[in-house]
């Protein structure tokens, strides 16, 4: 709640780039067993503090040119080698994005298990280029060099498209 309400603070202020970390060693999300309990510890420290900050930014008409990111390292699977828990999935990723020019609804769908992409798959080079994009970047054009040759953070210039279907 405190980092939300500093994110907020720092909005205000016209901060670019703003992260907020939740987790630790000890209270993380990356578990594989006893999900019921640590996942409701989880979203009880999280969900009511990020709604405030999306409450707090639309009061303030900053939401429309604010882009809100929610996300983690990586899917879980279906399945776990534990009895109560799920391991990584590599193949079905959720995240949500609020706000900065993103339509409200889902893209995207998994199986039924939540383990392969079955509509809309989205690769992270097209999400870092719809990011980018939206904070007023040129994703094809953004380069820097790296060991004498310019780079791209989307990658070769046949990769990295702009996702249109979610933008307002």
């Amino acid at each position: 709640g405190a980092q939300c309400l500093l994110a907020r603070r720092m909005v205000e202020r016209e901060v670019p780039f703003i992260q907020i970390y939740h987790g630790g060693y000890e209270n993380n999300w990356d578990q594989h067993g006893d999900l019921a309990g640590g996942h409701k510890d989880n979203c009880y420290e999280t969900d009511q503090p990020i709604a405030g900050l999306l409450t707090d930014l639309k009061q303030r008409g900053l939401l429309d040119s604010t882009l809100v990111i929610w996300g983690g390292e990586f899917g879980r699977a279906p399945v776990s080698q534990d009895k109560d828990g799920r391991d990584h999935n590599p193949y079905g990723f959720t995240m949500w994005m609020a706000g900065g020019g993103i339509k409200p609804g889902v893209y995207g769908q998994t199986d039924d298990i939540g383990y392969y992409i079955t509509e809309n798959a989205v690769s992270i080079r097209d999400l870092q280029s719809t990011i980018l994009h939206q904070i007023g970047i040129d994703p094809k054009r953004f380069n820097f060099p790296y060991q004498g040759l310019k780079q791209r953070l989307i990658g070769p210039s046949d990769e990295g498209k702009v996702i249109r279907d979610i933008l307002a």
